[in-house]
């Protein structure tokens, strides 16, 4: 057990600690989680995905120890957006078997200024900080330390004052998820109250979430990605970006998500698999894209987005979210005939017009931390429990 005076003990951060990532790239400084793996990665360099799978959405340090501090160093790169409010420092959240015991935040790090009107980024160099988690149970336990979801945090020492060693497998199913900047967690509360990590949480499995911020996009390389992951569900929210990029019309769509699914089932052939489309978003459901920020309302405490197409373009196959909708009902009763595993569910389910009415999304096309955790709630009850495509005795 913990003596009071114990010395530090530095622990190397190595892949049996951390959960939730695909890749762990060495630096100079520690460790950088990604995940997307490195050859994925090689094959689009494009910023913004870049920023996107470095941030660690559902990804946590796990390891069983009597310490009673713990203290992590961490490079954070932050974003900063021109003409809109500062955001907050992201949460580190410590979790002591399984339950939320503490938070914490850096306030150095790197600084990745973007400007959306201009399609730049410019990148900072900062400063390492320390966060520093004290006044733990003074017994053997499993401590999680999730990252942030929308902060990139590069790992670079964990010291303890007692030693520490990975902690057991916990048997637990495992949860493949990929989505959209909703999935990915933007303006959740924190790392832990993801609709995803909720999900998991509720339904007792270990979450890897590829929900990457802007890049649910049907790439091949993304497909790869979750063929050769080992999971016991995956599930795949499709259908925002690609209205928001405006980047295909429907002829292009449609043996892109067949396409898509062949690649996942090559390695998945009979693993339950779980095709979500958009949640409610009223600027986009039959308006296509592409979505660009509205220049009335950036610089002011309440940004939001507008939809730049015309919904007289859907005649020319330009996508909007309820031609999403109708299309991915439609390749899911096609391939399910063959494909018994495979499995639809209607986003509205998540979010609809009742819970549009009584919480709109704030900047017109991402949920509140409210909406986070009641869509969390109702994917558990959809998906792990009852009749739900994850549930045990299915």
């Amino acid at each position: 057990m913990h003596t009071a005076g114990h010395a530090r003990v530095t622990t190397p951060l190595t892949a049996a600690m951390v959960r939730g990532a695909l890749d762990l790239e060495r630096t100079e400084r520690g460790v950088l989680p990604h995940r997307l793996p490195a050859w994925a990665r090689a094959q689009y360099t494009d910023p913004q995905l870049a920023m996107a799978e470095s941030q660690p959405s559902g990804v946590r340090l796990v390891f069983r120890t009597s310490a009673t501090t713990v203290e992590l160093d961490v490079l954070a790169t932050k974003r900063a957006y021109v003409g809109v409010p500062p955001r907050p420092d992201g949460l580190y959240e410590l979790l002591v078997d399984g339950e939320p015991t503490a938070r914490a935040s850096v306030a150095d790090g790197n600084v990745l200024t973007i400007d959306m009107a201009a399609g730049t980024m410019d990148q900072r160099p900062g400063r390492i900080g320390t966060l520093s988690f004290t006044g733990l149970p003074d017994r053997e336990k499993d401590v999680e330390i999730w990252l942030p979801h929308n902060e990139t945090a590069e790992l670079v020492a964990l010291r303890t004052d007692a030693p520490v060693r990975p902690a057991p497998d916990s048997g637990r199913h495992v949860w493949l998820h990929h989505g959209s900047s909703i999935s990915h967690g933007s303006d959740a509360e924190s790392p832990t109250t993801t609709w995803p990590a909720l999900a998991a949480r509720l339904g007792g499995v270990e979450l890897i979430n590829l929900g990457l911020g802007g890049s649910a996009l049907l790439d091949p390389f993304t497909a790869r990605t979750l063929r050769d992951t080992p999971a016991d569900f995956i599930s795949l929210k499709l259908g925002i970006n690609v209205v928001n990029a405006d980047l295909m019309r429907l002829r292009a769509f449609t043996p892109a998500v067949h396409g898509f699914l062949d690649t996942i089932r090559e390695g998945h052939p009979t693993t339950p698999l779980l095709v979500v489309s958009p949640i409610l978003c009223p600027i986009h459901e039959d308006t296509p894209g592409p979505s660009a920020p509205d220049p009335e309302t950036f610089g002011t405490s309440r940004p939001r987005f507008m939809a730049m197409g015309d919904p007289a373009e859907r005649a020319a196959g330009k996508l909007t979210l309820n031609v999403i909708r109708d299309e991915l009902a439609r390749i899911v009763a096609q391939r399910s005939a063959d494909d018994p595993a495979l499995h639809y569910l209607d986003g509205r389910e998540l979010y609809g017009a009742a819970d549009a009415a009584e919480s709109p999304l704030p900047d017109a096309l991402h949920p509140d931390a409210a909406t986070h955790r009641r869509m969390g709630e109702r994917f558990a009850a959809l998906a792990f429990h009852g009749e739900g495509p994850f549930a045990p005795t299915r």
